[in-house]
């Protein structure tokens, strides 16, 4: 059976708000209360930290967030200003990018503009100098990562003949 912390004073719970510990005594916690709790502006964005290799969660005003769950529940914002285009590098040639993120299918329509998936040709995706969620790895179909400014992508078509 779930404890219901709502209304039990004896209970506190932890979440951290920008790199910052809260305590708060319900079991729910709106996007509006983690703003004011944490002095975030209206302006800024935020999210719910998210295990890898899940997505982090947009939070909005209304949306309600159970804090009773197992762990502590992370919240940061980001300033709007942070979304605007950044210039990412692929195959040594300059992109401007307009996302967070970006996904292999679109690294490699970046690289190979004409590219097509078939089963004669295989992407290899590397990246380096990408931000702390991802620094540098490789991609594979269907994954996507967080990007920032001059973060470099290389990308090779190899045929399977």
């Amino acid at each position: 059976m779930k404890q219901d912390y709502q209304n039990n004073e004896d209970h506190v719970l932890h979440l951290i708000i920008n790199e910052k510990n809260y305590k708060w005594e319900q079991q729910y916690i709106t996007g509006a209360q983690v703003r004011q709790l944490g002095n975030i502006p209206q302006s800024d964005k935020l999210f719910l930290a998210i295990k890898r290799p899940w997505e982090d969660e947009p939070i909005m005003d209304d949306t309600k967030i159970d804090l009773a769950r197992p762990g502590i529940e992370k919240f940061y914002s980001a300033h709007v200003d942070e979304f605007k285009p950044i210039t990412i590098i692929v195959n040594g040639r300059p992109k401007e990018w307009n996302e967070r993120k970006i996904s292999y299918e679109e690294v490699v329509k970046l690289a190979f503009p004409n590219a097509v998936e078939n089963e004669a040709t295989v992407y290899t995706v590397t990246y380096a100098n990408g931000p702390k969620q991802n620094e540098e790895n490789s991609m594979v179909k269907g994954d996507v990562v967080f990007v920032k400014n001059q973060m470099v992508f290389n990308v090779t078509a190899t045929n399977r003949s």
